[in-house]
């Protein structure tokens, strides 16, 4: 099984040994695998790092899984919507062939108004979702205020995630911040995150041949939660997306927070996988 990922590459790190199976550069078209600027690769390495290079003390969450990269991310960490829209239609175009039955989306843009290119984007991964695949996608960083649920995770139907232990003070863009973890209402009124999982100093793979380092918010979160569904469509793979999020939603422990902050709750794995 397949883990597609949507971000800023990837590098061929020693976790990863020989489970990139596709990779395709929207930005700079270069037929490398490559990741320069370590976003795409720290996410790839929460999702299904093996530990090799730390002697298993930095161990995804589903490291048996394997790899479907597109790069939709610059060296600055910036992209388009263009780019990040053809990603989507060549993960859903690839889907059969390379087993794809995730989607890992840690990208995302504000939705201050609605704008019909943020609703292309809802639709895209609406569309991946009706083709069969899990979308899961970051709740963004603009907390703690109403409404400040990124775009594509507005959405309706897929998966969003929110930071469980965004209470902790954390470095972000050169300042200090806490309680980010974007929260509901979306506009529509539609109650979001749906689940939380941890993103604060999450030590993941860099973008080099076998290091680690450190990198906190919700785009830590979303791998977490992705990572578990692979190991639960391992389990039952059968499960169509919506009977996969039903899974992950009920198992969830309520830690007694604002629905809008903590959806149902934290992500509770073993629950999930055999409660």
């Amino acid at each position: 099984m397949s883990v597609a990922i949507l971000d800023s590459g990837i590098y061929p790190h020693v976790d990863f040994g020989n489970r990139i199976v596709s990779f395709r550069d929207f930005v700079n078209h270069s037929r490398e695998i490559y990741d320069d600027n370590g976003h795409g690769s720290h996410i790839a390495g929460i999702v299904g790092a093996s530990g090799r290079a730390s002697h298993g003390k930095y161990c995804g969450m589903a490291p048996e899984c394997s790899f479907f990269i597109g790069k939709v991310l610059d060296y600055e960490g910036n992209g388009n919507m263009a780019d990040i829209l053809e990603g989507i239609d060549w993960v859903i175009a690839n889907r059969d062939r390379y087993r794809i039955r995730i989607l890992n989306v840690s990208v995302g843009t504000t939705a201050k108004i609605q704008r019909e290119e943020d609703y292309c984007l809802v639709e895209a991964v609406e569309r991946a979702w009706e083709a069969g695949i899990v979308v899961v996608a970051a709740a963004g960083n603009n907390g703690p205020k109403e409404s400040s649920i990124t775009i594509p995770g507005i959405s309706r139907k897929i998966i969003t995630v929110g930071c469980s232990d965004d209470y902790i003070p954390v470095y972000m863009n050169g300042s200090k911040k806490r309680d980010y973890s974007g929260r509901g209402p979306t506009l529509e009124c539609i109650c979001k995150p749906d689940i939380v999982a941890p993103g604060n100093q999450i030590v993941s793979t860099r973008n080099n041949l076998s290091g680690y380092f450190v990198k906190s918010g919700t785009s830590m979160s979303t791998p977490v939660v992705t990572g578990a569904t692979a190991l639960l469509l391992e389990r039952y793979p059968y499960f169509t997306p919506k009977e996969v999020k039903k899974r992950l939603l009920f198992s969830a422990t309520d830690l007694g927070l604002p629905r809008n902050k903590q959806g149902w709750g934290i992500l509770n794995v073993w629950k999930m996988l055999y409660g």
